[in-house]
């Protein structure tokens, strides 16, 4: 995903919340079976060097897991969080498979209010 539409979009799925990310899957309906993948991280999170780390992790981990566990015609977009620089790999990946799993079960369009980090 290359467009900020497409990432608004997605932001209308489903969501699954992790220590290290949010995963938002978001099903496109338009009959193409490719999965996509999204990875944005905040500069909250850090500065350059630590955001590039972690979105290197997340697209080694789409390569890992999406093949078998991703949804086929939908988006997915990983959000990153600051423990995804310090979080092992292993749980990395078993929290998006986990995500995966949770985010297939949860209603479409979910709009339940997220609560708000105090600074």
């Amino acid at each position: 995903m290359t467009k900020r539409p497409e990432y608004l979009a997605a932001n209308a799925g489903r969501r699954a919340p992790t220590p290290g990310f949010v995963l938002l899957v978001k099903d496109r309906r338009d009959g193409d079976p490719a999965m996509r993948i999204g990875i944005t991280v905040t500069k909250k999170v850090g500065n350059a060097v630590v955001r590039n780390r972690i979105k290197r992790r997340f697209r080694a981990l789409a390569r890992d897991v999406l093949p078998e566990a991703g949804r086929a015609g939908a988006d997915h977009v990983l959000i990153g969080r600051d423990d995804a620089l310090v979080r092992d790999y292993a749980a990395l990946r078993h929290d998006l498979v986990r995500a995966l799993e949770r985010a297939a079960k949860a209603p479409e369009g979910d709009t339940r209010p997220r609560p708000r980090k105090r600074k």
